[in-house]
């Protein structure tokens, strides 16, 4: 099991540096669905930032989504011109996050992630992403995600 107190310090270093003012919060229960996440925090579901991470022809993909929405990975793939899109094992997860899977970070990452920030997300003023813990999690806006990760605007999926 990772280590919360040290992601936590380590994830909340990066937030200042990127200038973000929210801060991580330390969940009692796992935040690892965005339902569990929603509950404990008292939002919509579809305000929870999903951090799924693909392999999109076997380089590393951050797809920041709504809980409210699944990842249409064909669609995906079409956006990105990449023949396909696959989520990633949780091995590679850990190698390139640094997370693992249901606390992955929207940023923080050993090496930068190309970033796709679902459209979705711009219908909430107050949105909650993973902290690099799975029970951890930050407020944060649409475009915040979209400065902080250098994300790219798309429409991901239903």
């Amino acid at each position: 099991m990772l280590d919360v107190a040290a992601n936590v310090d380590r994830f909340t270093q990066v937030l200042a540096e990127l200038g973000v003012a929210g801060e991580v919060r330390t969940l009692p229960d796992s935040a690892k669905t965005a339902a569990l996440a929603a509950a404990q925090v008292g939002c919509d579901v579809g305000a929870i930032a999903n951090s799924l991470i693909f392999a999109a022809d076997g380089r590393p993909l951050l797809v920041m989504t709504s809980g409210a929405h699944r990842v249409d990975t064909d669609l995906v793939a079409g956006l990105l011109g990449v023949a396909a899109v696959a989520r990633a094992d949780a091995e590679s997860v850990r190698e390139w996050t640094g997370q693992a899977i249901g606390g992955v970070a929207p940023v923080g990452h050993p090496q930068p992630i190309r970033t796709l920030v679902d459209t979705w997300l711009e219908r909430y003023p107050q949105v909650w992403a993973a902290a690099g813990h799975p029970h951890t999690v930050f407020p944060t806006s649409y475009a915040e995600l979209l400065r902080i990760t250098g994300g790219t605007q798309a429409d991901v999926g239903e």
